[in-house]
């Protein structure tokens, strides 16, 4: 029996029996459909983190709290471990071109102005801000020396905090705004607004609120140490040299090594260590959906054989006359390896174009979550659940396709 006798006969049986050959496929469909769109879930995820690391600005370096081991286990350090004397010290390295100090509150502060609340989170901060993250301003200006040197009620808004309370940038300079922010209730002026800029490495940009650093720890209580030292919650170093942001690091790291005691109670990361860590565990998780939507493949795949199983018994006496009239054990088993691969494979093809929809319609979706959801359908993805949608048909389907070869013929005649 030649191939193309092969596949005529085997597409010819399941149309016989479509409400099972449609049963059967549905396993297959839902098993493939759900790995391309978790794995482009998770491809959306790896591409939405180095977009967010990148936007934090270039040749970065970000130094903030770090732990230490003790008696009890490791503890961490919160940001007193930091302090602005720390940041001044930086400033001296060479290849470093600029160094911002920064306490960042991701809270939801209420802002209320113009007759409008809204909320937004607030980054206490320094002039050389806007250097540092590459970020411009829209309207108005920034706050600069003078802000932090007289500890001014100044306040410079995001894109979106603007739009809210005042629908145009322009509006919203020379106004007064009010910050509830626990102890910190203030009226601030708007001096400026920064440009629209979206979703970022620190957050949603657009959503918070810029002060003077200085400003922040004189009415926040853990603005100061109980020595009075200026606390900072994290140091942002930008380099002036791309090539040289490794040598910076360690630089940064022996600076403030010797000036901690040599207790390492805090840490020194790069763009790409952020990106790397954040990537892997993306990865990681996309391992994992990928895998439990794999279960899905696997119970599939059993339905197959099950299926299968009820045909090669169903059909013992047509496979009987078969052998009779010269059909050999391998026209059998190619038979129904056939049949079992034709329904992954179609089965297959339905659940990519099932996932490749469902990824679409998900992209941008936030499901409540407040955070949109980014997919992207690998092509790879595609070739890898229709592959194994194959392999598992052919796996599947060899056991009841061996069982069929193996018939008597004599005994399957005698089949009523």
């Amino acid at each position: 029996m030649i191939i193309f006798d092969t596949l005529q006969t085997a597409l010819a049986q399941l149309s016989a029996n479509k409400l099972r050959t449609g049963l059967t496929m549905l396993g297959i469909v839902i098993g493939v459909g759900a790995v391309i769109a978790l794995m482009a879930a998770g491809q959306g995820a790896q591409q939405g983190v180095t977009k967010e690391v990148s936007g934090l600005g270039s040749n970065l370096l970000f130094v903030g709290p770090g732990q230490t081991e003790q008696s009890g286990g490791p503890v961490r350090f919160e940001a007193t471990t930091l302090t602005t004397d720390d940041a001044d010290a930086i400033k001296s390295l060479q290849y470093v071109g600029a160094v911002i100090s920064q306490f960042k509150l991701d809270m939801e502060n209420q802002i209320v102005g113009n007759g409008r609340n809204t909320t937004a989170s607030m980054t206490a901060t320094e002039p050389d801000f806007t250097y540092v993250r590459g970020w411009e301003i829209q309207a108005g200006r920034f706050l600069n020396d003078d802000d932090l040197q007289r500890k001014t009620l100044n306040v410079v808004l995001g894109a979106q905090v603007a739009e809210d309370l005042f629908d145009m940038p322009q509006n919203a300079i020379g106004k007064e705004v009010r910050l509830d922010f626990g102890p910190f209730r203030q009226n601030l002026t708007v001096v400026g607004v920064m440009e629209k800029r979206g979703a970022g490495g620190s957050g949603d940009d657009d959503t918070q609120i810029l002060i003077p650093l200085t400003t922040f720890r004189a009415r926040v209580p853990f603005g100061r140490s109980a020595t009075g030292e200026s606390n900072v919650q994290q140091i942002v170093v930008k380099v002036t040299q791309g090539g040289k942001v490794d040598k910076t690091k360690d630089s940064i790291y022996q600076l403030l090594l010797e000036r901690h005691d040599y207790t390492e109670d805090f840490t020194v990361s790069t763009q790409n260590d952020l990106m790397a860590t954040a990537r892997s565990v993306s990865r990681t998780l996309t391992m994992l959906l990928g895998a439990i939507a794999g279960i899905s493949l696997v119970v599939g795949g059993i339905g197959i054989m099950n299926i299968m199983l009820v045909s090669v018994t169903e059909r013992t006496r047509e496979i009987g006359i078969r052998k009779a009239v010269g059909a050999s054990r391998t026209d059998i088993l190619l038979q129904f390896v056939v049949e079992a691969v034709i329904v992954t494979l179609v089965g297959g093809a339905v659940g990519v174009l099932a996932g490749v929809v469902a990824a679409r319609i998900a992209n941008g979706q936030d499901f409540g979550t407040g955070s949109p959801v980014t997919t992207v359908v690998a092509p790879w993805s595609i070739f890898v659940a229709l592959g194994v949608s194959a392999i598992i048909g052919l796996f599947f389907g060899i056991y009841p396709a061996f069982r069929a070869s193996r018939l008597d013929p004599i005994e399957a005649l005698r089949t009523e």
